[in-house]
């Protein structure tokens, strides 16, 4: 088989695992071995570690922390005039509106995902468009148990971390306001972290399943993802959001400034010419070969984007709003919990409720948004697939699959 070494490579563990072929009708063993590790330097290898390292300290950290300001405001909240039992109960509620919300969403994209895309248009008010997800139709197996596990765990984490700022809240010194913003960063740090172990996992599930056909189990592919992969997730989820910011602004800015002024057209060419640049070494495709192949988080990033311009699919994929269509399912998610809790907070204690509510919206956000992980990672193993292979047949059954057809079946249309 063509793609033998490659399967090889991106099937890790120490057993002989199962990978069944539709397209043969037949199931043949491949030999799991070590991730196949690529030639990286010395440097990229401690800088992964670092990194890996530095993120479970961080947490360990942030732990304590909670605990501390946890102890403590509950302590000294009568002397400070903080009401817990007006404070807590509606983020605590709206916590588990957001794993709720997470989980109707997934259920919704995955049972019929062209009505979740059209409730999607209808309860974000800024989406305009909306995916045709035809990735859907062939969900890798126990997706939804990864899915759900994911979306436990942030729930128990947010609780966790609310009780924390709720801690800090009932002093409200500035260094309290100071802890506030530290919980908040290590909570949106995490969540990504989050979403991208579960985007490299689907990610290599689904690239194998295109490229060759074969089924690899769900849980082997986590285990090697948290295994051999964590330190290039760990960058990639400080990375990709910092390079989306900066390139998303330079498309602001390069709309604004138009033709109309000569130094604003000068500053924001420049400006997009650095986010173009960043984008090479900083991409969410990038994160399909860190899956497959266990790349360096820039390295794959960089290696995609070659391959992605070498095949002319660069402006495909400028125009593919996928991650938009994941975006505004998270804000509809926050903006469902910023309902709940700001809502009950409005009614029990009006002071409380605008600080309640960005954090209920944060909350909801990056659940949603992890609950969608899965659909983003498997139009970007379909690129990837194709881009390494375009003559593929498994890519398209009559074999003559093209950049409009590509185009048509993963950008997105105005309904």
């Amino acid at each position: 088989m063509e793609r033998s070494g490659e399967m090889n490579a991106a099937a890790g563990g120490g057993d002989v695992q199962n990978l069944h072929i539709p397209s043969m009708n037949t199931t043949v063993k491949v030999q799991e071995s070590r991730v196949h590790i690529e030639a990286s330097t010395v440097a990229g290898r401690l800088f992964q570690r670092l990194f890996r390292v530095l993120f479970f300290v961080h947490i360990v950290l942030i732990a304590i922390l909670v605990v501390f300001l946890a102890v403590r405001g509950l302590l000294s909240a009568h002397s400070h005039h903080f009401h817990p039992k007006k404070w807590y109960p509606p983020l605590l509620t709206a916590t588990a509106c957001a794993g709720i919300v997470a989980f109707t969403w997934q259920w919704f994209t995955f049972c019929n995902p062209s009505r979740a895309l059209k409730a999607a248009f209808w309860l974000s008010p800024l989406l305009t468009c909306a995916v045709l997800s035809v990735t859907s139709a062939s969900p890798p197996a126990k997706n939804t148990t990864l899915i759900s596990l994911s979306i436990i765990l942030s729930t128990l984490y947010s609780c966790f971390l609310v009780s924390g700022i709720g801690g800090a809240t009932a002093v409200g010194t500035v260094m309290d306001t100071s802890f506030i913003l530290v919980i908040l960063a290590s909570m949106s740090w995490s969540m990504h972290v989050m979403k991208n172990t579960l985007q490299v996992t689907v990610a290599r599930i689904k690239y194998l399943h295109f490229a060759s056909g074969a089924d690899l189990d769900s849980r082997i592919a986590l285990r090697d993802t948290i295994k051999y992969s964590m330190g290039s997730v760990i960058i990639g989820s400080v990375l990709v959001p910092i390079i989306t910011v900066i390139r998303g602004s330079a498309r602001a800015i390069s709309l604004i400034g138009g033709g109309t002024d000569e130094f604003l057209f000068s500053c924001a060419d420049c400006y997009s010419s650095v986010a173009a640049a960043l984008v090479r070494y900083g991409n969410r495709w990038g994160l399909v070969q860190v899956g497959v192949y266990n790349m360096g988080f820039v390295q794959a990033s960089m290696h995609t984007w070659e391959m992605l311009r070498r095949v002319e699919l660069e402006p495909i994929i400028d125009r593919d709003l996928t991650g938009s269509f994941c975006f505004f399912c998270g804000m509809a998610g926050g903006a469902i919990c910023t309902l709940v809790a700001g809502t009950w907070t409005f009614v029990v204690h009006r002071s409380y409720a605008t600080e309640v509510s960005i954090y209920a919206f944060l909350i909801g956000y990056f659940m949603c948004r992890i609950a969608m992980a899965w659909q983003q990672s498997c139009v970007a193993a379909y690129y990837i697939a194709y881009s390494e292979s375009p003559e593929n047949p498994r890519l398209d059954p009559n074999n003559s699959i093209s950049h409009s057809r590509i185009s048509e079946t993963w950008s997105l249309t105005i309904i």
